[in-house]
This record gives C-alpha cells, structure tokens and sequence, in this order.
C-alpha cells in the first residue's frame, strides 16, 4: 500500500474535510498547504497525483494519536523519515485505541483471519526472532474493517456512504 492510499482511506473512514486533515497535520508538527494536500489525495493516474512522503503521513498519524488519545507527557516523540507497514500499523493501533482483539475483530470483519501469536509478531522489535513484516494485505484488511466498523455505523440504514471526491467506492 502507499502513503497516499493509507491517506484517503483514513480521510474516508473518518469522513474527514480538508480543514480537518490540516488541522491533524498541525497537530502532528507539519505545516501542510491545502493544494499540497489535495495533490496526495488524488487518483494515481490524475496528472496533479504527487507521491506522500513518509514523514508527512507519519506527522499525519501521529497528529491523529494527539487527536483522538491526547499530547503524551515529556518531549515530543520525533517524526519518523522512513515508515514500514508495521510502524502504520501501530500508529493506528494506538490513534484508534485497539487492544489486540479489536485488531483480530476488525481483521475478521474484513475477511481475514489472523490468530494471536501472528499479530503479535508485528509489534515486535525488528531483530526479534518472531518479528513478521506486516504484508500490505494485512494493513489493507485492517482498514477496510476500520472502515466497516466506523462509517456503517454514520451512515443511515438504505443509503449509500458519500464517497470523498476522487477516490473509488468501498468494495
């Protein structure tokens, strides 16, 4: 998956506005333009489409944690240059409040059966014996059931979830 479709996604799940995702930014320490903005949310074959660099989805998520779990106590964690699904995986884990059965659960919701042991190895330290990389399916799966959870719930029985513009409709 790339930055850009975890952007979208999480913008749609949310059913969050330009103003709003700004603010998320701003809160995670980046200063980020509307136009720029709009220019990662985009379609990948839109000629304006421009790549969403890690640093700027990581200031993203971590302005979401700051958002939806409140400013932790000491410094400032500092914005990671490189993001792997496992480091997405937990932002959203922590921004999102999930225990490890929540994950399981929104996992299931989407179609996909994980047990404990296998998603604990995502959480584990890179040079543990029985980390695992977390494959793209996995993170797609977990915001798909994210998406399942949170925008059935807003949206009326008998109609259809508006669709952010650009962007394709939920499977």
């Amino acid at each position: 998956m790339t930055n850009n479709d975890v952007l979208r996604r999480i913008r749609y799940i949310l059913d969050l506005n330009d103003r709003r995702m700004i603010e998320l930014w701003a809160l995670g320490g980046r200063e980020v333009t509307r136009a720029k903005m709009s220019d990662w949310l985009k379609k990948d074959d839109d000629p304006a489409f421009a790549e969403c660099p890690d640093e700027i989805l990581a200031s993203f998520l971590n302005g979401l944690i700051v958002d939806r779990r409140g400013q932790r106590d000491g410094p400032k964690a500092p914005v990671e240059s490189w993001l792997t699904n496992n480091a997405i995986l937990t932002k959203l884990k922590i921004a999102f409040a999930l225990k490890s059965e929540d994950i399981l659960e929104l996992l299931h919701l989407a179609g996909l059966v994980l047990n404990k042991p296998e998603l604990s190895a995502f959480f584990r330290s890179p040079d543990h014996k029985h980390y695992r990389e977390c494959q793209d399916q996995v993170l797609r799966n977990l915001l798909k059931g994210l998406q399942l959870k949170h925008r059935a719930a807003s949206v009326p029985v008998g109609e259809a979830p508006s669709v952010p513009e650009g962007e394709a409709p939920p499977e």
